[in-house]
């Protein structure tokens, strides 16, 4: 994570870029990365997206029906003696206590690689924390928004101002 916040650092250099406008976006990997920035960037950023993002790396690992990837990243379940600092020190929802920027959580409720649970309870942070938040949750979609009326609505909260807007 130290790759995005060296480049925001760099980029703000830049007599064009508007330090006040600036947000992370990401899905899914970048999702995830979205709720570890925020927790870590002091300051950096004005707004966070995730779009299908893992929030809680254990509660993930329960749910997700794609295990290849957590047992090719991560080795081992976290439960595991020989578990490694990964399953301590990554997961997005150990450094929401310093969560203070406003937050879209986008979802789908047909996503089984990382289930809508892991946005709800990175919403219900945001929300318990008096964040501006909100969540769009798409109750036909999966890991990706695919039907165009539903792209619509997607394009119009991403673009509305969270980032910029």
């Amino acid at each position: 994570m130290q790759d995005p916040l060296s480049a925001i650092d760099d980029v703000t250099k830049e007599p064009y870029v508007n330090n006040d406008a600036l947000g992370a976006v990401g899905a899914s990997f970048g999702g995830y990365s979205a709720y570890w920035l925020a927790g870590n960037h002091e300051k950096r950023f004005k707004a966070f997206i995730s779009h299908c993002g893992m929030f809680n790396m254990e509660s993930w690992y329960g749910t997700t029906e794609e295990l290849f990837f957590a047992t090719h990243d991560l080795e081992t379940p976290y439960w595991d003696p020989s578990a490694g600092q990964t399953w301590k020190l990554d997961s997005p929802h150990k450094y929401v206590q310093n969560w203070d920027t406003p937050l879209l959580v986008i979802e789908g409720a047909l996503d089984f690689r990382v289930p809508e649970t892991e946005g709800m309870q990175a919403f219900q942070a945001a929300q318990l924390k008096g964040i501006p938040s909100k969540f769009l949750y798409f109750p036909d979609e999966g890991h990706w928004v695919m039907q165009p009326q539903n792209s619509l609505l997607w394009q119009r909260e991403f673009f509305g101002g969270w980032i910029g807007g």
